[in-house]
């Protein structure tokens, strides 16, 4: 194992470098999400509220879970650079201050998430046996942030510092235990208490819980390129300032995206919940296939990151690039699988046969599925520049794309065309997304960012 994760990635073959790095959060993120279809197929037994609830539930859990995501681009991009710069010691205290962090903001988060959760509903416009069922399910999230604050922030440091084995071996247990769950905890099989749609929250915090102790354990045992150290344990101001400043925008382009999100929500539900519902399974799904590319963006932000601590620039922009490539490859064969078989895919999660779930979900995937080309572009070339710590840039595009394109127009073409016309503004605004954020990266402004 040791072998395996002691790999310099300044050195060989970018290709290899890619696909060692990408493959393990490929495989982990696919068993992830297909827990996520497969949670989404235990709901939606329970009909299209619940289907509802989770959609909008995963809405505001999306927003709660920006600090911490803004926290793993920070420590991403400085455990990268350290690492390439072979400075193990400021890498390991990067990795320490980034889990003290953590768990700060947890904190609040669950004080917020517990108090604010139906308020949340309401304010999307969810009906009310929708609220009574989100509610329960955000509440119980919330409370377990520490355990998937957490895990998320140890599992991005070890894949910054070029170690995306562990995370794959812990990920792999935790996530079968969630799934092993997930029915027994909503139907209440066998001793197992009937939670409904609570149950899916309880089984996530669970199987996130579980990881913790292994995870800890490889960062302890000197396992991996990076070590959980005493020494470390102190608040370190300077560097979480480092963290907070780097991952601060990040954060806030995760923001806008959630923004623009709940807003989205809030205008499709004016539809109906049939609409919501079909438009939660087409936003699962669209995270489905974007999973590749979230492997290969983690790859071009720990690459990039490590070739420019190494004073590689070249390397750092061919590894974006081919990083790019690749998952635009991966995104059209699985955009044209979504687009040719949009009712038999829709059809899968619409347990109840509801005509109208079916009809509004095929809609959704055939104008959204050919523009997810855009999509892989813009994700993979925006971590690549949060790897080498430019965070701004991403920050900006997403500002533009999301809050000045896509809501407005989203207004407008739903006024015209009804949910399609939502449907079509999805597709055109990741058009836009992916040429802005290519451009951006052409230009080059991250070769210059200095940590």
């Amino acid at each position: 194992m040791r072998s395996l994760i002691d790999r310099n990635l300044t050195v060989g073959s970018i290709s290899k470098n890619i696909w060692f790095l990408a493959v393990p959060m490929i495989l982990t993120s696919f068993l992830q999400d297909f827990f996520s279809i497969v949670d989404m197929f235990f709901v939606g037994r329970l009909g299209p509220s619940a289907i509802a609830a989770v959609s909008m539930g995963g809405v505001i859990i999306g927003i709660i879970m920006v600090a911490v995501m803004g926290i793993s681009v920070g420590a991403i991009a400085l455990v990268s650079r350290y690492i390439g710069r072979k400075d193990s010691d400021s890498a390991n205290n990067v990795v320490m201050q980034s889990l003290l962090l953590a768990l700060m903001f947890s904190l609040v988060v669950m004080i917020l998430g517990y108090i604010f959760a139906e308020p949340l509903l309401r304010l999307l416009g969810a009906e009310k046996d929708v609220i009574n069922l989100g509610s329960s399910y955000i509440k119980i999230l919330a409370l377990g942030s520490p355990t998937i604050f957490l895990t998320v922030m140890m599992f991005s440091s070890l894949r910054g510092a070029g170690d995306p084995i562990s995370p794959m071996i812990v990920l792999v247990v935790s996530t079968l235990l969630n799934i092993i769950l997930d029915p027994l905890l909503i139907f209440g099989i066998g001793f197992f208490p009937e939670l409904g749609v609570a149950g899916s929250a309880v089984a996530t915090v669970i199987g996130r819980g579980a990881a913790l102790p292994f995870i800890f354990w490889v960062l302890y045992s000197g396992r991996s390129n990076v070590r959980l150290r005493k020494s470390n344990l102190r608040p370190d101001t300077k560097t979480m300032g480092q963290i907070i400043k780097i991952g601060l925008f990040g954060s806030l382009e995760m923001i806008v995206m959630n923004i623009t999100m709940l807003i989205l929500m809030s205008t499709v539900a004016q539809y109906g919940t049939n609409v919501v519902a079909a438009y939660g399974i087409g936003m699962r799904l669209n995270m489905a296939v974007t999973i590749p590319i979230m492997g290969i963006g983690f790859a071009a932000a720990t690459l990039v990151g490590q070739n420019l601590g190494a004073l590689k620039v070249e390397r750092s922009e061919k590894s974006g690039w081919l990083c790019a490539l690749y998952a635009a490859i991966i995104m059209c064969v699985l955009s044209t699988f979504l687009f040719a078989f949009p009712e038999e895919i829709i059809g899968i999660f619409n347990r109840d046969g509801e005509i109208k779930v079916l009809r509004v979900g095929a809609s959704f995937l055939r104008f959204v599925a050919p523009s997810l080309l855009f999509v892989g572009l813009g994700m993979t070339l925006g971590r690549s520049q949060n790897g080498a710590g430019d965070t701004q840039i991403p920050l900006l595009t997403s500002t533009i794309t999301f809050l000045g394109l896509r809501i407005p127009l989203a207004f407008l073409l739903s006024s015209l065309l009804g949910p399609n016309g939502i449907w079509l503004d999805l597709a055109i605004t990741n058009v836009v997304y992916g040429i802005l954020m290519t451009t951006f990266f052409k230009i080059g402004r991250w070769k210059k960012k200095k940590l």
